[in-house]
């Protein structure tokens, strides 16, 4: 098992220190523009670890008590989600042309995108949660519901075809 760790790991740390050469290669020598580079590679992962990531937390808990069971987990996911376009799409909504031109990118919008893309999602969340069934609780004196078992009933006496425990 460690030496599969090891096999996956590999490429990452690898990944990792080609990025580190070339914002080496950027970065000197020092030069003004380095340092809003650096404030967006740290600002990022502590803007989203320490506001955007609790925050979701937050509301994803408050939710799933609020909201009946078959609703928790379609909008629980449709939280995140929302979440997570809303990291994406910030630099866009920052500023113009807040990442590399790409052709067609900035052809659109970024805020309606974001807008549809949202609506997109959540209009998927509404039928998931609506086609969810609530499953009954399994105990421990209920037996496993197979498709080719009859329905067993706590009436039927030991021994018959319908009593699976064996007695």
């Amino acid at each position: 098992m460690k030496v599969i760790r090891v096999l996956l790991a590999l490429p990452g740390l690898a990944a990792l220190a080609w990025g580190a050469v070339l914002f080496a290669e950027y970065a000197l020598p020092l030069r003004p523009d380095v340092f809003g580079t650096l404030g967006w590679l740290l600002g990022g992962p502590i803007v989203n670890d320490a506001i955007v990531a609790p925050l979701t937390a937050l509301l994803g808990v408050a939710l799933s008590r609020l909201l009946p069971p078959r609703w928790r987990t379609p909008v629980v996911a449709g939280t995140v989600t929302t979440a997570t376009l809303a990291v994406l799409a910030f630099p866009l909504l920052w500023r113009p042309y807040g990442t590399s031109p790409m052709p067609g990118l900035h052809d659109a919008d970024p805020a309606l995108g974001l807008v549809l893309t949202v609506a997109a999602v959540w209009l998927a969340v509404v039928p998931t949660a609506l086609r969810h069934r609530d499953a009954p609780a399994i105990t421990r004196d209920a037996l496993p519901i197979t498709r080719d078992a009859p329905p067993c009933t706590p009436t039927d006496p030991p021994g018959t075809p319908a009593d699976r425990s064996g007695t």
